[in-house]
């Protein structure tokens, strides 16, 4: 017995129309997933099957979890064998939580447009290569609603047909893959939850997304409004300055001026990227810029995050490309922290009274003026 054997059974014994009783076959086999000792799961992972409990899933599911971390399928990242409603085809899909969005965004399309947009933001965590033969989505034939939730919070998914399923090395090795794209999805997915960044980091970028850079230097770039605005946040306002946004806007039309092509256009999650204005597209080096306020007079924990963000953007979003120059863009200057990030092989530019300063590196690119 393995999972080969578990996955037919399920396929052979589901019953929707058979209710989700104790004595429905079915339900049983999935309900004994949890104590079965022949799976041969990877060490450390245990399976739970799931049937629905009043009422019969339309898409009966097992769940793979590690048995120390977080198993909870409400709300967190997970994989898991789904069921298609004919039970012709199950999918070994990387799954986010459903449950938990739907006192925000209830059941139905605004619930799934959020589950994937942020599934195509940690699809990027997986490098193109390792995702041959994986596709985004499972097809679950249910127009119910958690079928089709099921579908949208797909971050990758490999299908089998139920009639001929591979063998259990086939499906191992397929597991093993799952458990390296989840453990690699959930960093990219902690470092978008911890970030005080509204929008955070969303790894949906495209690396093909580059645009030819126009005779205007400036025809790619397009800051976001500086203007104050509301955000809801758990249950009460709190206006956000955008002073973030100025910064960028003010050294951008600053670095115009100094041969550089400052692109904000299809670049998100990143503030800014430079380019040589002579350059083509694809061709020559690129500059990655991180803006950060200054608080307080303090700049300890704007460096903090911009090191941070430069260095998992350059991780995440540089994969497929060749790395970047790193600058850290600061409202004011910050003092020894400049050659601290040089040492980190990240330039700084800082505005100033007098305009614009800067760090060794970005002077000997001819970005400050002093």
């Amino acid at each position: 017995m393995g999972i080969r054997d578990l996955l037919g059974e399920v396929a052979s014994t589901y019953d929707r129309t058979a209710g989700s009783r104790k004595d429905v076959v079915g339900q049983q086999v999935l309900r004994g997933v949890v104590s079965r000792t022949d799976l041969a799961l990877p060490h450390g992972y245990k399976a739970e099957g799931h049937g629905g409990q009043t009422t019969p899933a339309a898409t009966p599911w097992i769940g793979i979890f590690a048995e120390e971390g977080d198993k909870d399928p409400k709300r967190g990242l997970y994989l898991a064998y789904i069921f298609s409603a004919d039970l012709k085809n199950v999918t070994l899909t990387l799954q986010q939580g459903i449950t938990w969005l739907e006192e925000r965004l209830g059941r139905g399309h605004a619930r799934e447009e959020h589950l994937r947009h942020h599934a195509a933001r940690l699809r990027r965590a997986v490098r193109r290569q390792e995702r041959q033969g994986w596709v985004d989505e499972p097809e679950l034939r249910d127009k119910a609603a958690r079928p089709r939730a099921y579908e949208a919070a797909s971050v990758i998914a490999k299908t089998y047909d139920t009639a001929t399923l591979p063998s259990d090395v086939t499906l191992m090795e397929d597991l093993l893959s799952g458990i390296a794209f989840l453990h690699q999805v959930q960093e990219a997915d902690r470092a978008w939850w911890l970030s005080d960044d509204m929008e955070a980091l969303e790894v949906a970028y495209e690396p093909e997304g580059h645009v030819r850079t126009a005779a205007d230097p400036l025809a790619d770039f397009h800051p976001k409004d500086s203007s104050d605005y509301v955000a809801e946040i758990k249950a009460r306002q709190q206006v956000k300055r955008r002073s973030h946004e100025r910064l960028v806007e003010d050294f951008g039309a600053h670095i115009a001026e100094r041969g550089y092509a400052p692109i904000t256009r299809l670049q998100h999650p990143k503030d800014l990227v430079l380019r040589r204005q002579a350059e083509e597209e694809n061709e020559g080096q690129e500059w990655l810029v991180e803006a950060k306020v200054v608080r307080n007079g303090n700049p300890t924990v704007a460096v903090r995050e911009a090191l941070g963000q430069l260095y998992e953007y350059r991780h995440f979003l540089y994969r497929e490309q060749s790395e970047p120059f790193l600058i850290g863009l600061f409202s004011e200057e910050i003092g020894v922290y400049a050659p601290y990030l040089e040492e980190q092989g990240i330039a700084s530019v800082w505005q100033s009274d007098g305009g614009w300063g800067g760090s060794p590196r970005s002077r000997a690119w001819g970005m400050t003026t002093g």
